[in-house]
């Protein structure tokens, strides 16, 4: 990574690293390398009020956590403390693992693990840090299997708490959520790159960021002149282009109140070979994505400037004595309509994690649905990955390469801490490709039981697994590992929480019924591609149906509380699913109180359509006792989905057709909340 745009870079942000009176660099800790302890560490975040946004996490971060999570479980922050103070030694040996497997059936990617497939019959890793002096660290690590070894881990930090720059094999990981990530992930193998960040949240808003300049794997399939169809094989007399193409994002948060955080989230792949590849224009794109993007009149494989993806992700945190914390991630692979705000070809993901749902149980559920056209590229033939495994969801590694299809996945796990010591997990998960793929694909799945266990301070343990991918192939795997800086188990399950816990004054769970009036608009995209209204025809259709919703929230101030909230209705012969991933309230000193939201819709039509929910209302409370009077207005704006199916209006590549459709839902919706 020696070209000139890099070292600019690199210089520009080292400039910014000294601040007076800040603490120095942290090192981080593993990333899905070892699941005990980062089960563990996402407990205390939950404990102590601070939602988790991305990954890896700052040894730091956890510890200026400790204080608050100590209060409701002493023994788990006793042992968190323990394993955090490996990191705060000058010169240390912070992790290591190997792993030995017996495998049969496909060489299906495991996912989630740096581009290991099943079929691989051991993983090492391990990890190092010397702490040269406060405000710079240099990290030594990998990770390798049968097929493949990259230095993950490996990176020289500089700088302090609000300015950390990274250089080397840094991993990452842009979502609230333990077992996907739509933007990028550890499913492929770890990109070398320069990084600028802080983990000391700063102001009154708590604002984080992130920014990031990688290089990805060559690739001679790279969209270049008038004559290279880059999705397929390189063709004699093709001007296509070869090289290393660059990732480049950012990732800015703001967590304003205890419990509740929000992020924003872009990358960018672009030049590689004869592509351009300037700095300044890599700025212009992250800033007008629609003009630089895949996207647009004109635009074609070897004009756009890069292949773009960007989310917005929330996470809210409900306190008690069972606590959980609900989670929302809303991406798009390209822009949509008109301007740069809306998301193309989306996705949306929810989760639920409950980190003691009873007694030593735990349970994380995790539910993703994408579009089409996520990790393909018009421009790269190759897309968004990396040794062949995509650098976003696991479940886009269960398709053919380069097919742009939708499909939805599912994630259950539980934990248990049983009485005689250790840790039993089980999982299980569900990928679903659509039906207008190039392939006849079929429904995959997979289940893992595990124990593991901490044996004279080491953990060890095995894990069974199993499963059929989306080609119709069988595979399992028996492993059985052993990891060294992991002392997280006291031999015997902890003690229960901290009994005096009671979920606090103000903090809600809710159920909504009612009713609503909905008008909706249909565009069929059967006039000119441009974004104006008129050019397009309209089908309005209006109807009162029933409205349920399911919410939680809590209180932030005096008369404020925020709060999250799905919501469905049947509109049209559609189910509308919504979910309001920032839910405000702010109670007057009657019993009027005033709410405004924001969120994402999923409309299942002949496929599912995405777009941004937002809305007011005002609502009566304590009508009667727990029960509260609400009239909301709620609008699901230009809710769209690709052309993809032969039934569809209008299914035609032709520019002079818009290739997507649209639907605008307006609603009024009386309801009665009943608190509980």
């Amino acid at each position: 990574m020696n070209r000139t745009s890099l070292s600019a870079f690199a210089v520009g942000l080292a400039l910014l690293a000294p601040l007076a009176n800040a603490r120095g660099v942290s090192p981080y800790l593993p990333l899905n390398m070892s699941p005990e302890m980062e089960r563990q560490i996402e407990r205390v975040m939950i404990l102590a009020d601070r939602p988790i946004m991305s990954r890896p996490i700052a040894a730091a971060t956890v510890l200026d956590a400790l204080p608050q999570a100590c209060r409701i479980d002493e023994a788990l922050c006793k042992r968190v403390r323990r394993y955090l103070n490996a990191y705060m030694r000058k010169i240390n040996v912070d992790h290591a693992s190997v792993e030995g497997a017996i495998t049969d059936g496909s060489s299906t990617p495991v996912p989630n693990r740096y581009g290991m497939a099943n079929d691989s019959e051991f993983q090492v890793s391990a990890g190092a840090h010397w702490q040269v002096n406060d405000h710079l660290i240099v990290s030594l690590g990998g990770v390798a299997d049968a097929d493949e070894a990259t230095p993950t881990g490996s990176m020289v930090s500089f700088g302090n708490e609000y300015f950390q720059l990274d250089a080397g094999y840094r991993p990452r990981w842009y979502s609230p959520f333990t077992d996907s990530a739509m933007l990028i992930s550890t499913e492929a193998q770890t990109l070398p790159s320069l990084t600028l960040s802080n983990y000391k949240p700063m102001g009154g808003l708590g604002f984080t960021y992130e920014l990031f300049m990688a290089e990805m794997e060559y690739s001679d399939r790279i969209a270049y002149g008038d004559n290279c169809n880059p999705a397929l094989p390189p063709q004699a007399g093709e001007t296509c282009t070869a090289g290393k193409p660059r990732l480049g994002g950012m990732r800015l948060g703001i967590a304003p109140v205890p419990g509740w955080s929000l992020s924003a989230h872009r990358i960018l792949q672009f030049g590689g070979g004869e592509r351009e590849s300037s700095f300044t224009d890599f700025l212009r794109a992250l800033y007008r994505p629609r003009q630089y993007d895949n996207v647009g009149e004109g635009v074609t494989g070897q004009t756009q400037f890069g292949n773009q993806l960007a989310s917005f992700t929330s996470r809210f945190i409900f306190p008690g004595a069972t606590p959980f914390s609900a989670y929302l991630e809303y991406a798009g692979e390209d822009t949509s309509y008109d301007g740069n705000y809306r998301l193309g070809n989306a996705s949306l993901s929810i989760g639920l994690h409950f980190p003691r749902l009873w007694k030593h149980f735990d349970l994380t559920l995790e539910a993703s649905e994408w579009q089409n056209a996520w990790y393909v590229s018009n421009a790269y033939g190759d897309g968004l990955t990396e040794n062949g495994r995509v650098l976003g969801h696991w479940g886009a590694d269960q398709r053919e390469l380069g097919d742009a299809i939708g499909a939805r996945s599912f994630m259950a796990r539980v934990g248990w801490e049983p009485g005689f010591g250790g840790l039993v997990q089980a999982r299980a998960r569900v990928i679903e490709n659509e039906t207008y793929g190039t392939v006849p694909y079929e429904r995959g799945y997979d289940v893992s039981l595990s124990y593991s266990r901490t044996l004279m301070g080491v953990t060890a343990g095995g894990e069974v697994s199993a499963g059929k991918d989306t080609f119709g192939d069988s595979y399992s795997r028996i492993a059985g590992f052993v990891r060294f800086g992991d002392q997280w188990d006291s031999g015997a399950a902890t003690g229960d929480w901290d009994s005096s816990v009671r979920r606090p004054s103000g903090a809600d769970l809710f159920v909504d019924a009612g009713v609503s009036m909905s008008d909706v608009t249909y565009r069929p995209g059967t006039g000119d591609p441009g974004p104006p209204p008129d050019s397009d025809p309209q089908q309005k259709t209006s109807e009162w149906a029933p409205h349920i919703g399911l919410g939680a929230r809590r209180s932030v101030s005096a008369r404020s509380d925020i709060g999250v909230r799905i919501e469905f209705d049947r509109i049209d012969d559609h189910m509308l699913m919504a979910v309001r991933a920032v839910d405000y309230r702010y109670r007057t000193q009657g019993p009027l109180a005033y709410s405004a939201f924001l969120g994402a819709a999923r409309y299942d039509v002949a496929t599912p359509a995405y777009g941004y929910y937002f809305g007011a209302g005002v609502q009566w409370r304590n009508i009667l006792p727990k029960l509260d009077l609400g009239l909301d207005w709620r609008y699901a704006d230009k809710v769209a989905r690709d052309k993809l199916l032969p039934s569809d209006v209008g299914a035609d590549p032709s520019r002079e057709l818009r290739p997507d459709v649209f639907y605008d839902i307006t609603s009024f919706t009386l309801s009665a909340s009943y608190r509980f």
